[in-house]
């Protein structure tokens, strides 16, 4: 069948200098595992999460989920000073990707802000979509687009790593995918 692993971010601005960031991995409706709100250390949920990928991934994962986390809240809250956004806000992630069948796959990742979609990303041609025309949804796009490295990263990890990992998780988590 068709599977889909969903990487969820909720980071809650509360005003310059405190971010309250939650995440959770899901193999479809399965926890694989979520961040520890203090440290951003990945939490397993399920026994066959850790033994699926060597340590040195999960080390890997882990460090660039931090990198990630502290460059996010960086420009996020560079923009909102620059832009004047009024304290406190909510900026949501989800990025992940979907395999077919077929084996062919589709990377996806939405942004929303404040509970409404803001950005999407195009896998296919790496460019960022506006979900609502906005100053603040124009000004964060912009940005995105001249972050080209952060473009080529995301591109990379959805396109290709994501795929690899969720069929190890597949074979893995193969019992419990059955007793959904």
């Amino acid at each position: 069948g068709t599977f889909t692993i969903r990487l969820l971010q909720t980071s809650t601005f509360q005003n310059t200098s405190f971010v309250d960031t939650e995440g959770l991995g899901l193999l479809e409706d399965i926890e694989l595992g979520s961040l520890d709100k203090h440290t951003w250390a990945i939490r397993f949920h399920q026994p066959w999460v850790r033994p699926a990928l060597p340590r040195s991934d999960w080390d890997t994962i882990e460090n660039m989920i931090k990198i990630y986390l502290q460059k996010f809240n960086h420009l996020i809250n560079a923009g909102a000073m620059q832009r004047d956004v009024p304290y406190p806000f909510v900026a949501q992630c989800m990025a992940g990707c979907k395999l077919y069948p077929n084996r062919t796959s589709q990377a996806f990742i939405s942004v929303g802000y404040n509970g409404q979609d803001f950005l999407s990303f195009n896998a296919d041609n790496a460019t960022w979509l506006l979900s609502q025309d906005t100053n603040l949804s124009r000004y964060v796009q912009a940005v995105l687009h001249n972050y080209t490295a952060f473009s080529e990263i995301v591109e990379i990890l959805f396109n290709d790593t994501c795929v690899d990992d969720m069929e190890v998780f597949l074979h893995y988590g193969k019992a419990a995918l059955e007793r959904q």
